[in-house]
């Protein structure tokens, strides 16, 4: 008889969490452990094409192989793009006087303006 490992796969909306603990045989793959919990059927937008997965918050392939303890977690798509929210608000905050205008950092209070 096959050993059995256990396993928990998660996916999260803002409003809805679902963390599913299964026993699956050991060697089964994150794609096949997701099938078998039927968190697809839960959730039909999820596509695991699009979406990537990971194990303990690190990216995996859908093919790599579990072990006992693992938690898949399915990621959503990100709705923006970290780097150009991170611009907008420097941006914003060097025309609001919250920023040096030539380092980006914090006004030094101490330093003279020239006019």
């Amino acid at each position: 008889m096959a050993n059995k490992i256990n396993i928990e796969v998660t996916y999260a909306l803002p409003n809805k969490q679902t963390l599913l603990a299964l026993q699956v045989i050991e060697g089964t793959t994150i794609s096949e452990a997701i099938e078998v919990s039927g968190i697809l059927a839960t959730y039909p937008e999820v596509d695991l094409s699009q979406n990537k997965v990971g194990i303990w918050s690190k990216t995996c392939k859908l093919q790599q192989a579990l072990k006992d303890g693992d938690r898949i977690e399915i990621y959503r798509p990100l709705i923006a793009d970290p780097k150009e929210v991170r611009k907008r608000r420097a941006e914003r905050a060097k025309q609001e006087g919250r920023a040096d205008k030539i380092t980006g950092g914090r006004p030094n209070p101490r330093k003279k303006t020239e006019e």
